[in-house]
């Protein structure tokens, strides 16, 4: 054994701390036995002790000492921002979950190495793509208070992310559930979050579950920037990854090197490329230039010239990286002719200097004439509808978002087109190209006044998606009450035809709408699908606080005995329409709806279908939950008040393909919609946990819907290893009231009566049918519902739903559900056709008659059971009543016959003496 001379040969450690705060310095060889006469123990630093930011403690002087240039230190903190590998200390778990033969989930745990795992993709880490639960690992010990604190994406709400802390013995801390569960991030964008921890050993757990309910895909979670406080010290500096530097000493953090730099790992500065060769931000390395090809440039409008002309220029894609004069290179195409501009909008004019500006308040334009003012008894149509872009207009802005934050932001992510606005070129191709409309606020205008429900304009859009990859279009809104919420409203992938989206706004508050659009979600940092974009034809908003005018709406007028008779335009109540004779308010009938977008003429009243009343403002039908029906000259009459309340069936359990186990949930409303008759409501209880700080407009939450019917997913709490329930996906199957009856079909919607058991009792079935317009990608009429009441005396008042055995999702091609209720509530009120009498026999000179329902009994409630009665009579034997009765009987015969008889034979002797007196005078006269 020799002598530890060098300090090479040992390194320092303290021990652990006492309970008075103290510890010591001891000295340990690299080679357990290799040597001997250690440094003896000093006493060490306090255990509170830490170094400030960009030092770190020198553990042969105790002291905290600069780092060096090309690293850095936090002093009293951890942080991971390098992830071309899984740092030391993590640990990717996977978690897989199967079935078991009754249905149990049976789990298995193992390291991620070639299953599912956090993969790492340079500046970030990106979890599984799959239906595997996978747990990104890693244990920390403070020697006080501190914190964690990471940056992510988490733009699918179709996965679930959660992250917790566990002690030393694996039990969980106390977290909050906006801890637990982490917010969901507008697609591109990148939030924070942080978690206080406490002193002591802290295992993190960074958890992600796919569902793929649907078959689709999940975008993945991107992790990066992990950052822990409260570690007592740091006796090291980490080194500057490479494409990074720190240029002086005592830095805490590095810094990406320019584009066209490159360096290596530790670096204090950063080297230029070689001639002919680039590099982007933060890189390593240097690439070579290539041969300038069609795809390195494209194509922008001009706007328009005092001439009313407009031309193609065409411009590199920044940063530009290829070589023009090559071979094989081509070079930047000539600016294309001066051609004729585009008309303005409908809402603008064309100005002398040929640029189209807005028309003033009350005046209107189709944009190819000047702006002519409203008549006497219209209003202005406000909106905007944008279908020429030669220039995007003043409200609207284009941009491009890099996931990894590589800059793109001096590319137009959109370009003008013309006829159309189309994703423009990016840096790469997992880019987002963004583009926002902002809209200051609705504000219906007097002659829709009438249309009370909750719409207060709407958005019209057509596109068309071009897409070699996995593109994806977005369209998302930010209310700017509350600019921390984004909705995704609707999402199309892949390749889609020209067509048509609307999407109607139920708040009265600024928006801004965005589309953004992504090539492909996968990590790259090269553009291959140059050619694949979307565009957007016409773009349309009703209702615009500011907006412009393309057209006039007739509108209600003061009426002339009015104290203020005039011409302007009034608001006419709720549930009015405009008479077209005298341009006066009047109120629909009783049980009709306005509908459609207009209330001029009778004609917006349209009747509510059978079996529906509409509400006082007439802006919406509804089932009263009472029913009558004429059949056979008899009729029924139905009390459904005990089905009245919202009802829940939950069906399942099912299994994805790989084995998670799920539920579906549906809550209905069979009458709905006034205030005794609730709407359902579904609502996504983790964006609800995550999203606390929005409860003052749970409208913004984009899995809380109400409806007549709504449909949830439920993973069961045992179902991932959960440990609650967890609701997502909801939407709305019925947003409108088509009507009830006992026909199959409605307007269109088949109720199916085969998919469910015959009926076989004398009453008859019921349906009520629904639609929700929402066109999906699967069902571009929107979705329709049917709940088949039926009478079940077996059942109770409340009842019992089921769904078609042939089609346990309740739906057999997405589109249409359908549901059976049995209750005894569904049986109709009892009258007096549903029971009969029986006499009893005479006693004690007293005869009762008894009432008994009709067997089998199919009535409720209604009619009673009349009272017992009974009625005098005389005892007499039943045999004697007979025997009288029959002996008067033969006696009446006997009398009839003799007189029968007697009548007969003397007209037999009369007829004899007359023939004799006959006889005797022809003789005498002969």
């Amino acid at each position: 054994m020799s002598l530890c001379v060098l300090q090479t040969d040992y390194y320092y450690q303290y021990t652990e701390c006492d309970s008075t705060g103290s510890r010591w310095r001891v000295s340990i060889p690299l080679n357990p036995g290799s040597c001997s006469d250690l440094p003896p123990p000093t006493r060490g630093t306090d255990c509170s002790f830490s170094c400030p930011a960009g030092k770190y403690l020198e553990m042969s002087i105790q002291e905290c000492t600069p780092c060096a240039a090309g690293s850095y230190s936090l002093g009293s903190g951890l942080r991971f921002d390098q992830w071309d590998a899984i740092p030391a200390g993590f640990t990717s778990l996977a978690s897989f979950f199967d079935p078991g033969p009754n249905g149990e989930d049976l789990q298995t745990m193992g390291l991620s190495t070639e299953v599912s795992s956090w993969t790492p993709q340079g500046v970030y880490l990106e979890s599984n793509r799959d239906e595997c639960t996978v747990s990104l690992v890693y244990a920390v010990h403070l020697e006080k208070q501190g914190s964690v604190s990471f940056t992510y994406q988490y733009p699918d709400n179709n996965i679930f992310f959660e992250f917790y802390v566990q002690n030393e013995q694996c039990q969980e801390m106390a977290q909050t559930d906006d801890q637990k569960w982490i917010k969901v991030t507008n697609n591109g964008e990148w939030y924070t979050h942080s978690v206080n921890l406490k002193s002591g050993t802290n295992i993190l757990y960074w958890r992600t579950t796919g569902i793929l309910v649907g078959g689709k895909m999940v975008k993945p979670v991107l992790l990066k920037n992990i950052q822990i406080e409260g570690v007592a010290y740091t006796s090291e500096c980490f080194p500057c990854r490479p494409g990074w530097f720190s240029p002086a000493p005592g830095s805490s953090s590095c810094e990406p090197c320019p584009s066209n730099t490159f360096s290596i790992k530790d670096a204090a500065f950063c080297t230029p490329c070689p001639e002919h060769h680039y590099s982007h931000e933060g890189w390593a390395e240097c690439k070579v230039r290539p041969p300038c090809s069609e795809k390195d440039y494209f194509q922008i409008h001009t706007a328009c010239d005092s001439e009313g002309k407009t031309q193609v220029l065409y411009r590199w894609v920044e940063p530009k990286i290829c070589v023009e004069n090559v071979t094989g290179a081509v070079e930047l195409p000539a600016t294309g002719q001066r051609e004729p501009c585009p008309p303005c909008n409908p809402g603008y004019y064309n100005s002398n200097d040929s640029t189209c500006l807005p028309c003033p308040p009350g005046t209107h334009s189709d944009g190819t004439s000047a702006c002519t003012e409203c008549p006497a008894g219209t209003e202005p149509v406000l909106g905007y509808e944008y279908k020429w872009w030669n220039v995007l207009p003043s409200n609207m802005k284009t941009s491009c978002f890099n996931v990894g934050n590589s800059k793109c932001d001096d590319m137009n992510g959109w370009e003008v087109a013309g006829d159309h606005v189309h994703s423009g070129a990016s840096s790469s191709d997992n880019d987002y190209l963004i583009l926002t409309l902002h809209v200051p606020g609705f504000k219906v205008p007097a002659s829709l006044s009438g249309m009370t429900g909750n719409e207060f304009g709407q958005i019209t859009f057509v596109f068309e998606t071009i897409c070699s990859a996995d593109c994806e279009l977005y369209f998302m809104m930010v209310r700017d009450v509350n600019s921390k919420s984004t909705t995704v409203v609707e999402s199309w992938e892949g390749s889609k035809g020209k067509q048509s989206y609307t999407h109607s706004m139920t708040r009265n508050a600024s928006v801004t709408f965005t589309w953004a659009f992504q090539k492909t979600n996968q990590a790259l940092d090269m553009r291959r699908y140059v050619t694949d974009m979307v565009k957007v034809y016409s773009i349309s908003v009703t209702n615009v606080i500011d907006g412009v005018a393309s057209a006039c709406r007739v509108c209600a007028l003061i009426p002339h005995n009015s104290q203020r008779a005039g011409s302007s335009c009034v608001p006419c109540p709720a549930g009015f329409f405009i008479d077209r004779d005298t341009n006066q308010c009047q109120e629909c009938p009783p049980n009709t709806h306005l509908a459609g977008r207009h209330t001029y003429g009778q004609d917006a009243c349209v009747a509510c279908g059978p079996g529906s009343v509409s509400n006082k403002e007439h802006s919406r039908c509804y089932s009263d939950c009472s029913f009558t029906h004429t059949e056979n000259n008899r009729t029924l009459t139905f009390d459904l008040s005990p089905l009245s309340g919202v009802a829940s069936v939950t069906i399942g359990p099912s299994f994805t393909s790989k084995g998670t186990k799920y539920l579906h949930l549906f809550n209905m409303s069979l009458c709905g919609h006034e205030v005794i008759h609730k709407a359902a409501v579904c609502t996504d209880n983790v964006t609800v946990v995550s999203n606390k700080d929005d409860e003052s407009d749970p409208a913004q939450f984009v899995n809380s819907v109400d409806g007549f019917i709504c449909q949830s997913t439920i993973i069961p709490a045992d179902g991932r290893g959960f440990r609650m329930a967890i609701s997502s996906q909801s939407v709305s199957l019925a947003d409108t009231f088509i009507g009830a009856t006992v026909d199959s079909v409605l307007d269109g919607v088949n109720a199916t009566p085969d998919l469910f058991p015959e009926n076989l009792k004398d009453v008859p079935d019921i349906n009520f049918f629904y639609r929700s317009r929402q066109a999906t990608a699967s069902c571009d009429q929107g979705r329709s519902s049917v709940i088949t009441v039926r009478c079940n005396p077996e059942k109770s008042d409340r009842g019992e739903i089921s769904v078609p055995s042939t089609c346990p999702a309740g739906t057999c091609d997405g589109c249409t559900f359908h549901f059976l209720w049995e209750s005894a509530s569904a049986c109709p009120r009892c009258s007096e056709d549903d029971y009969h009498q029986i006499e009893g026999a005479c006693k004690g000179g007293v005869q009762e008659t008894l009432y008994v329902w009709n067997e089998p009994k199919l009535c409720t409630k209604g009619a009673p059971l009349p009272a017992r009665s009974s009625v005098p009579c005389e005892a007499i034997a039943l045999w004697l009543k007979v025997g009288v009765g029959g002996g008067a009987f033969v006696a009446v015969l006997l009398i009839s016959l003799t007189c029968y008889f007697w009548k007969k034979n003397k007209r037999i002797s009369n007829g004899l003496i007359n023939n004799e007196n006959n006889c005797w005078f022809i003789k005498n006269t002969n």
